[in-house]
């Protein structure tokens, strides 16, 4: 069976106004049904709140914030040294950045290319069936 899913599990490093950073840990995940998107969670001991949170953005702007500032919405990704990047999620509720190492974003990454290599992830879209979908649920 081929594999349509990559879950990456992750510590990350939530940064904070406090001097210590505090370590969470976190979920990547890639699917080749939605081959533009990666998502990663945070479980309910993570949240202020104490709900689970996920966030949803593009691939492209992932594999951009390793190289350089990327991102200019509710997500931006920005490399932080040679071993560090850092994600900036923006809320309605307010803001938090997340360290995770390089490497594991790079990992995560590499093997949601060899999933759905770069420049094809449209051929994975089913446009007619997303629209038939839709127009159902509408």
């Amino acid at each position: 069976m081929t594999t349509t899913v990559i879950d990456q599990a992750v510590q990350a490093r939530l940064i904070a106004s406090t001097p210590e950073a505090r370590a969470i840990p976190a979920c990547l995940r890639y699917e080749r049904e939605d081959p533009f998107a990666v998502r990663v969670s945070f479980p309910p001991t993570a949240s202020l709140d104490g709900e689970a949170v996920e966030w949803t953005f593009g691939r492209e702007l992932l594999t951009a914030g390793l190289r350089g500032p990327a991102g200019s919405g509710d997500v931006l990704v920005w490399p932080c040294g040679p071993h560090r990047t850092v994600l900036e999620f923006h809320a309605p509720e307010g803001m938090a950045m997340v360290q995770f190492d390089t490497d594991d974003l790079q990992l995560f990454l590499d093997r949601s290319y060899a999933l759905v290599p770069e420049g094809s992830e449209s051929a994975r879209l089913d446009l007619d069936h997303d629209l038939a979908v839709l127009l159902r649920d509408a």
